[in-house]
């Protein structure tokens, strides 16, 4: 313990003694460590952030549709040439699925919402069945869901997003309200409870009616089609009530058996998974062209480590020659490397967090210190220092005594 002591004690005057070249250094690894900090945790936060968006659907539910997502070109054109999902389609699920325990089909389009004087332009406006909301984790913060007598009768209500009361109806009770949807009022039933922003746009920014009266205004889309939301009967049931509700619209949709399903099916967890792999070769880009910079530090800390070595060589010489052991040399002056290295990876761990959550806040994004980011900061400022400095340091421990103490 007392050898260590030392150690640290010779290695840490080394540096302090050599101030210029040690700072350089020093900021070659901080810079580096910052950058690859900054990407992690920023990334880190923006998958939470969409992890966190989707946890509304539940972990038993799923959802199919003509198109969920495309990431080449040559996938959107096939599936953008799909016959779309139709309304009965939800019906035939309903009647012939075991597994599943609701099933809600919704349309989307888009209108501008006005009351007064006080408009909001191409708001999303979604027609869905009662039973959405039992489906998916849509808080109410006032009034009510629409019920299914409302679809039944084909009222005009609306479930309204917080955006939309804090509009129209800041300090104002919004519940028995009118509201226009393009040309046609509606009555405000309920408002859901707020949700923020994610990447700087508004989770707020819609109104949901009952699917019979977004069917009468807006019609059926023949392009898009009809987007089902399905809750299997259990979480652990999720797969097999997938492979049911395949095999009952691959054969109400007349697929053959020889061709792929011409609709996706996706869960939750699957899309984030898919997001996750879209993304990785942009992470690992990213974290490549930061790391550059890091080893571009770990060289510097070589060349400075083994002008170190021969400026003292003298130095080198006399401790050997009073007894220091070759383990004793290699340690100093690895220890020299892993200091600076590890010194600057802990400040660039710090100021990379700080950034990301300058740029997080920016995005409207939440990031809490990752294990992962911090860890991977100081095991990569370590290894650098480990890896770049093993070589100057074992030249410094074989030098010959008698040679060392007779170098000019």
């Amino acid at each position: 313990m007392a050898v260590l002591s030392a150690i640290f004690r010779l290695a840490g005057g080394a540096l302090l003694a050599n101030k210029l070249r040690s700072g350089l250094t020093f900021t070659g690894i901080v810079f580096g460590v910052t950058s690859v900090m900054t990407i992690m945790s920023f990334l880190e936060g923006a998958i939470g952030a969409i992890e966190k968006a989707f946890e509304s659907m539940g972990p038993s539910t799923f959802m199919v549709s003509k198109m969920m997502s495309a990431f080449s070109e040559e996938e959107f054109l096939e599936k953008i040439r799909r016959k779309p999902i139709d309304l009965r389609t939800a019906d035939v699920i309903e009647q012939d699925c075991q597994l599943c325990d609701k099933i809600s089909p919704r349309l989307f389009d888009q209108a501008r919402i006005s009351y007064g004087d006080q408009s909001l332009r191409r708001i999303m406006v979604m027609g869905a069945a009662a039973n959405f909301i039992d489906i998916v984790d849509m808080e109410v913060a006032q009034g009510r869901f629409h019920s299914s007598e409302d679809d039944l009768y084909r009222r005009n209500v609306v479930f309204i997003g917080d955006l939309i009361r804090e509009t129209f109806f800041e300090g104002v009770d919004p519940l028995g309200k009118q509201i226009r949807i393009g040309p046609k009022k509606y009555t405000v039933i309920g408002v859901a409870k707020k949700r923020g922003t994610l990447f700087g746009e508004s989770q707020d920014d819609y109104a949901v009616i009952p699917l019979s009266a977004h069917t009468r205004q807006f019609g059926v889309p023949h392009r898009r089609g009809t987007f089902l939301t399905i809750k299997a009967v259990s979480v652990e049931q999720l797969e097999e009530a997938m492979d049911e509700v395949r095999l009952i619209l691959r054969t109400y949709r007349k697929v053959p058996p020889s061709e792929p399903d011409d609709f996706d099916m996706e869960t939750a967890e699957s899309i984030l998974e898919r997001l996750n792999q879209f993304t990785l070769m942009f992470r690992m880009v990213s974290v490549g062209i930061s790391g550059i910079s890091l080893v571009i530090g770990g060289i510097v800390v070589m060349n400075i480590m083994m002008v170190s070595v021969t400026e003292r060589t003298r130095e080198i010489g006399i401790r050997k020659s009073v007894g220091a052991k070759q383990r004793h040399i290699l340690l100093q002056f690895l220890f020299e490397s892993i200091m600076l290295t590890l010194s600057g990876g802990a400040l660039g761990v710090g100021l990379g967090f700080v950034i990301a959550k300058i740029l997080a806040s920016q995005a409207d994004v939440d990031i809490d210190p990752s294990a992962l980011a911090i860890s991977a900061g100081l095991i990569v400022s370590t290894g650098i220092g480990l890896i770049f400095g093993i070589y100057p340091a074992m030249k410094a421990a074989r030098l010959d005594p008698i040679k060392a103490l007779g170098y000019e």
